[in-house]
C-alpha cells in the first residue's frame, strides 16, 4: 500500500516546497535589487538584515514541512549555548542534498543564517540559484588537477573566491557552512582517493583555513556536525516521499585555536589546519562507526 502512496506523498511534498520557494524568493530578489543600487553602506547593511530575515522565515517553513518527512534525532553537547549574535564555522560530512535540509532544520533561528559554499554550476538551479546569489552565498569553481596542470595560473582561484566572500561577512554575524570533503561521499570517490576513512572522504583544509584567516578573530566557535542515515544514503526524492524514517545527528563544539589562524599561503599554516581537520575527521569516523554498530544491534534485536 505504501509503495503506491509514497509517490503521491513525494509529489505533494515537492509542490509544497516549490510554492514555499516562490513565496519567499520574490521579496528576496526585490530586496537584492534595491541593495544593488543603494550607495549607502548603512542602507545595504539594513537590507542584508532584511534578506536574512526572509531567508530565515523561508527555512523555518521548510523545517516545518520537513517534520512530516523525517524524524531527526540530534545529540547536542552539554551546556551548549548558541547565539544569533556570534560568528560560527559549521562543518559536516556530506552524503546527500538532504544534508542541507538537515543542517538548516537543526540550526535555524539558533545561530545566524547558514551561508554555504556552492559550486558555481548551482547558480543555474531554477529559482534557488537566484536566491542563493541574492543572499550572498559564495559560488566557487573548482578546477581538477588535470586542468591546473594545463592552466597553472588558475591555481589558488578557489581560495581567492573564499577570501572575497568572507570579507563581506566581517560586519554582520554569520554562520559559514563548509562541506570540507568538497563533494558528496560515494564508495567510488572514496576508492579513488584511497581515503583512510570507511565512511568519509578526505577533508580539505583550503576553504576552512581561509575562512578562519579572515574571520578568526570574530569566529570563535566551530560546530562540527556528523550526519548518519541508518537506512543508507538517501536521494532527495527519498526525502520528499517520506522514505527516510530517521536521521541521527551528532553536534560537537570547538573553540578556535589561535595556532590554526594564519595565512593559508604559508605551508606551516596549511599543515596545522590540515592536521586539525584530520583529527576531527578521525573522531567523526569513530562516531559514524559507533552509530552504525548501534543500528546493527537494534536491527538484530527487532
Amino acid at each position: 500500500m505504501m509503495d503506491i502512496v509514497r509517490p503521491l506523498i513525494g509529489v505533494v511534498g515537492f509542490i509544497f516546497f516549490a510554492v514555499n520557494i516562490v513565496i519567499f524568493i520574490i521579496p528576496i530578489i526585490l530586496l537584492s535589487m534595491v541593495k544593488l543600487v543603494l550607495p549607502f553602506a548603512w542602507a545595504r547593511k539594513f537590507i542584508s538584515a532584511a534578506l536574512n530575515w526572509f531567508a530565515t522565515a523561508w527555512i523555518g517553513v521548510n523545517s516545518f514541512l520537513a517534520h512530516f518527512h523525517v524524524d531527526i534525532k540530534v545529540s547536542w553537547p552539554e551546556n551548549l549555548k548558541l547565539s544569533r549574535r556570534d560568528w560560527y564555522l559549521v562543518m559536516a560530512n556530506h552524503q546527500s542534498w538532504v544534508d542541507i535540509y538537515i543542517l538548516q532544520n537543526i540550526f535555524n533561528r539558533k545561530i545566524p543564517f547558514l551561508k554555504f559554499f556552492l559550486k558555481r554550476e548551482l547558480i543555474f538551479v531554477p529559482l534557488l540559484g537566484i536566491a542563493w546569489w541574492a543572499l550572498d552565498f559564495p559560488f566557487m569553481k573548482r578546477h581538477s588537477k588535470e586542468y591546473l596542470k594545463k592552466h597553472p595560473e588558475k591555481k589558488g582561484q578557489d581560495l581567492e573566491t573564499t577570501k572575497r566572500a568572507c570579507e563581506k561577512f566581517q560586519h554582520i554575524p554569520i554562520s559559514v557552512m563548509n562541506f570540507v570533503e568538497g563533494t558528496r561521499f560515494t564508495a567510488a570517490k572514496s576508492a579513488r582517493q584511497n581515503s583512510p576513512f570507511p565512511h568519509l572522504l578526505k577533508p580539505k583544509s583550503g576553504g576552512v583555513g581561509t575562512v578562519l584567516s579572515i574571520l578568526g578573530e570574530k569566529m570563535q566557535n566551530v560546530l562540527d556536525v556528523t550526519i548518519y542515515y541508518p537506512q543508507g544514503i538517501p536521494t532527495f526524492w527519498d526525502f520528499l516521499s517520506g522514505r527516510i524514517e530517521q536521521v541521527q545527528v551528532v553536534v560537537r563544539q570547538f573553540a578556535v585555536k589561535p595556532e590554526i589562524i594564519g595565512d593559508m599561503t604559508n605551508a606551516d599554516t596549511r599543515i596545522r589546519v590540515q592536521s586539525w581537520l584530520n583529527q576531527i575527521w578521525q573522531e567523526k569516523e569513530q562516531t559514524i562507526a559507533r552509530l552504525s554498530e548501534q543500528q546493527k544491534v537494534s536491527n538484530s534485536a527487532s
